[in-house]
């Protein structure tokens, strides 16, 4: 193929994905009414025979809402080629006459090879730039194959060795993801998986990261999925305690809080630690709280006893903060044959990367794993159920997330040589702080799940 911008125009670009982008799984804006589509960066990938493929990255405007930017790998062929079909943004018989076939270019073998490539040659191709981590190197050869489990980026295994993770939403800047791994692997905390290389191009005069190389850890379990077969397995066995249930899983809670306490003590010697005042923490904890409360009406109750709790950590004094991970749940540790790895420190993407980047209470992440377990354990008791049985189930439930918080932070406090909750205060208030952050994501996305962040916001405040 032969120029494939000639033949698919910025112009008619930018019309099909303004159709196309509210409904990809990674796109956070959705609900919002685009106004307008630029292309800020079209770098040709491939252009051999019957394929093309472009690397874009394009600027979303909205009506209500600052813009963002998106980075859209195509591909494009000039017949339809039906195991892409589910990726197509167009086919060649589209609107407007379009001649080509135009789809998600990750998710085409002989694209994802030449980025392969890339990777292994680095240097510059275009206006992007490949890093490799020194003493890294990347093997020719290797053949990518994309994951399956859309989530807000995009992961391809390469080689069954690597995993490159393209992020999808664009920040200006260093990421996060490749900023902290880099400095944990130099501090040799081997409860990561090392960074190998990383892509990334000026952006409006901003050095920006595009995507990252790391370690694949291949054989392993998230902690999600493992936590949810534990939760499972107790409620199957109506007669036994969780400490009973084969797949009772305090033990790998345990070795969960060593690993985080491990990562949490290299980010601070490796990046350094400081402190801040608490009144100011508690402000910003109270200001997110009267925001969720004017959104959802639900949390006008237990309202006034969060912002008591928070009303504590004010008289704390000043808080010892250092670079945290941010965004820590059961989803964000992967069970290896050999240990626990913390995974995916991009932080929560709502947040802007100076948010992101700036130093916090370690507290921040057990909270976040606290309340992950929490969620585990009551998802999949159903109001529907009788009374008894509903109340049964929620019984097991507390015990079973009671039973792993409290492992998870015995095995912190072996490897820290200090327990979390001896800091009850606040780390009570950044659990509060993390449901009332739920409670609005719920609100927004899943209704149905409404009810875990506001019970456990009543079972915080009642205790």
């Amino acid at each position: 193929m032969s120029g494939a911008g000639e033949a698919y125009p910025d112009e008619v670009l930018v019309a099909d994905l303004r159709e196309w982008l509210p409904h990809q799984r990674w796109f956070a804006a959705k609900g919002q009414t685009i106004e307008d589509v630029e292309v800020v960066l079209r770098n040709a990938v491939v252009d051999e025979g019957d394929l093309a493929a472009d690397h874009l990255l394009v600027r979303v405007s909205f009506t209500s809402a600052p813009a963002q930017i998106y980075q859209v790998p195509l591909g494009f062929r000039r017949r339809t080629v039906d195991e892409l079909q589910q990726w197509a943004i167009t086919g060649p018989d589209g609107p407007a006459g379009r001649s080509l076939f135009v789809y998600d270019g990750l998710r085409d073998q002989e694209i994802l090879d030449r980025y392969a490539h890339s990777l292994a040659t680095g240097g510059t191709h275009g206006t992007l730039e490949l890093h490799h981590v020194p003493g890294s190197t990347i093997e020719e050869g290797l053949r990518g194959r994309a994951l399956n489990a859309e989530q807000s980026n995009t992961s391809v295994v390469l080689g069954e060795q690597l995993l490159l993770k393209l992020f999808r939403r664009v920040t200006l800047g260093v990421n996060p993801d490749v900023e902290l791994p880099l400095a944990l692997g130099e501090s040799g905390c081997r409860s990561i998986a090392p960074i190998r290389a990383w892509i990334e191009a000026e952006i409006d005069g901003v050095r920006t990261t595009l995507a990252m190389v790391q370690d694949f850890a291949a054989n392993s379990a998230d902690g999600w999925s493992m936590a949810l077969g534990s939760v499972r397995d107790l409620m199957i066995e109506g007669d036994l305690r969780a400490d009973e249930v084969g797949t009772d899983f305090a033990g790998e809670s345990h070795r969960i809080g060593a690993a985080v306490a491990d990562v949490h003590a290299h980010l601070a010697s490796a990046l350094g630690s400081s402190e801040r005042p608490a009144v100011e923490l508690a402000g910003e904890m109270t200001a997110r709280l009267e925001a969720a409360a004017a959104e959802v009406p639900d949390l006008a109750e237990p309202a006034g006893a969060v912002r008591a709790a928070f009303e504590q950590v004010a008289s704390l004094g000043r808080i010892p903060v250092h670079r945290i991970h941010g965004d820590l749940h059961l989803g964000q540790v992967l069970r290896t044959p050999e240990r626990w790895l913390v995974i995916d420190f991009e932080g929560e993407p709502a947040k802007s990367l100076e948010e992101r980047r700036r130093p916090d209470s370690p507290l921040r992440d057990v909270a976040g794993m606290m309340r992950s377990f929490d969620y585990a354990a009551h998802h999949s008791v159903d109001e529907g159920e009788s009374t008894e049985v509903s109340s049964q189930r929620g019984f097991r439930a507390k015990e079973w997330a009671e039973r792993n918080c409290a492992a998870f932070c015995e095995g912190y406090a072996a490897a820290a040589g200090l327990d979390p909750r001896e800091s009850n205060v606040l780390l009570r208030a950044y659990e509060l702080d993390k449901a009332v952050y739920e409670v609005v994501y719920e609100a927004r996305n899943r209704p149905s799940w409404l009810r875990l962040p506001l019970d456990a916001i009543r079972r915080l405040t009642e205790d």
